[in-house]
């Protein structure tokens, strides 16, 4: 892929775009500015950009939103001491969040979820179908005692609420976030379905509909060992909806 590193600091950038050519990717520019990424971009029409959040003049997620604009626009992945601005990020369409000093196998990671569509594109897209559409997240932000993780929204078997939070159970673990059941049923709609008023189930992840004691029902999830309830007001379009997959 071609790949273009923006970072201010010349030791953090110099070490980016060392690791860049070491696994194998193309370097097409190194910037330390947003106006030079923007003016990069235009010019070398990159697969990704590497970029930092604090720069002088502009900031990173103003760059990104201005790159993101563009008639091709590249996946944008950004390199920060900064754990706080992965919400920012994400709504600027980032598709990777690394901290400083970011790994090699935390840079091939990323950029390998980077070789997909990427959120921008994908904005483009709906956009020329229906302009009020607005993409939904490809990864879930949580901060946990490493910093901020980033989960793959297609790795998550389900999102249950726990009193003001919402736990997110996926292929790593589980972890905690500030949303609202209501907020991502209305965002991931057509990959999670409401079983019950607590739990949001991916249907990628349903593997059947049980039934146990007391005429009640559970969901088995591909995957992992855990069970959950499904309530009554719930079940028939459940049913339904098993009997169509």
């Amino acid at each position: 892929m071609k790949i273009i590193v923006c970072d201010d600091e010349p030791m953090a950038r110099e070490r980016l775009v060392r690791m860049v050519v070491e696994v194998g990717h193309e370097l097409v520019a190194a910037t330390s500015s947003s106006e030079e990424t923007i003016q990069a971009v235009k010019e070398h029409m990159p697969d990704v950009v590497l970029m930092d959040v604090r720069m002088p003049n502009q900031d990173g997620i103003r760059c990104a939103h201005l790159i993101k604009e563009l008639p091709s626009s590249p996946a944008i992945i950004f390199v920060t001491a900064y754990d706080h601005y992965a919400i920012a990020a994400f709504k600027a369409q980032a598709i990777g969040y690394l901290l400083k000093p970011a790994g090699k196998e935390e840079l091939i990671e990323a950029l390998s979820n980077a070789k997909q569509v990427n959120n921008a594109q994908l904005n483009h897209l709906r956009k020329l179908d229906n302009p009020d559409v607005k993409p939904a997240r490809q990864h879930i932000a949580a901060r946990t005692h490493r910093g901020v993780e980033l989960i793959p929204v297609t790795e998550i078997y389900y999102f249950l609420a726990d009193q003001k939070y919402v736990n997110v159970r996926h292929k790593d673990g589980t972890v905690l976030i500030d949303e609202t059941l209501k907020e991502l049923e209305e965002e991931f709609g057509n990959q999670f379905f409401r079983i019950h008023r607590n739990a949001l189930l991916s249907l990628s992840y349903l593997e059947a509909l049980e039934s146990i004691e007391g005429g009640q029902y559970q969901v088995a999830i591909k995957g992992v060992d855990d069970k959950l309830s499904v309530s009554r007001r719930h079940l028939p379009a459940l049913r339904e909806k098993v009997q169509n997959m």
